[in-house]
């Protein structure tokens, strides 16, 4: 693993966000809002689920605080609010992913848990970055069959249809 895939990884998962708001934008509010058996209750407290986790990893590459308190910590009440924040947050993670060294491939991040407060951990920051990217496309999976659950088509987001997309 080398900054180039992840710097695909990055670009694949603005594609798939936008690919899944787009699907979550033709949804009425009571429905997008509808309570799930969902871990995170909804499409809206799934969604914003992984908007929290960008920012608890994004912050703690940049060695800095986060203000997430909790891993189901509700960032915004509505779908626009929402929307332009993981569209800012998917910038973000494309540059930090761009900005990288080669060499911090290498490093390991020390970062303190929020599951567990007090507890410190390290982990090797290819590592971080991996985790980073499934648990968006493991999140996104929940969404996905949310989206199943209504009258809206959920999109395709295998990373093979971003691939042929791009030409590559």
């Amino acid at each position: 693993m080398n900054l180039d895939y992840f710097r695909v990884l990055a670009q694949y998962n603005q594609w798939a966000n936008r690919r899944v708001y787009d699907a979550c934008a033709q949804l009425a509010d009571t429905e997008y809002s509808r309570p799930r058996a969902a871990f995170f209750k909804s499409i809206h407290g799934t969604l914003n689920h992984l908007l929290v986790g960008d920012r608890v990893w994004l912050a703690r590459i940049a060695e800095t605080e986060s203000g997430i308190s909790g891993l189901d910590q509700i960032l915004y009440d509505t779908f626009a609010a929402l929307r332009a924040a993981r569209e800012a947050e998917d910038l973000r993670v494309i540059a930090t992913v761009d900005a990288m060294p080669p060499k911090r491939l290498d490093d390991d991040l020390a970062y303190r848990q929020i599951v567990q407060p007090g507890g410190m951990r390290r982990t090797p920051m290819r590592l971080v970055l991996a985790h980073m990217f499934n648990h968006q496309t493991h999140h996104r999976g929940q969404v996905h069959d949310q989206l199943t659950q209504t009258l809206i088509a959920p999109p395709s987001l295998d990373l093979i249809f971003y691939l042929r997309e791009r030409g590559m």
